[in-house]
């Protein structure tokens, strides 16, 4: 079996808007309506809007996140990929 794998290129990301516009600029969901935030995120990760449509989801040059909420925003988005089986998540 094929895997498709999106990937997001988080390496200019610079802050949690940034790593949003990301998100949208290199999954490009069907749906307009991705609200751009963890809630959203975790809506989209079980088919609302935003779902990436893949079998797994890259995430790439990760360690530009580490500053964002004194290094949550990373850990909260890695609890997330938790229990999640529509899509692989992978942070690297």
């Amino acid at each position: 079996m094929d895997t498709r794998t999106k990937t997001v290129d988080c390496s200019d990301v610079c802050s949690e808007q940034e790593f949003w516009a990301a998100y949208v600029r290199d999954v490009k969901p069907e749906s307009p309506h991705f609200g751009r935030n963890f809630d959203a995120f975790r809506d989209a990760l079980w088919g609302g809007p935003g779902w990436p449509d893949t079998d797994e989801l890259r995430f790439i040059h990760t360690s530009s996140l580490a500053p964002f909420r004194d290094g949550q925003f990373i850990d909260i988005l890695r609890k997330m990929a938790q229990g999640i089986d529509s899509v692989r998540l992978i942070f690297d």
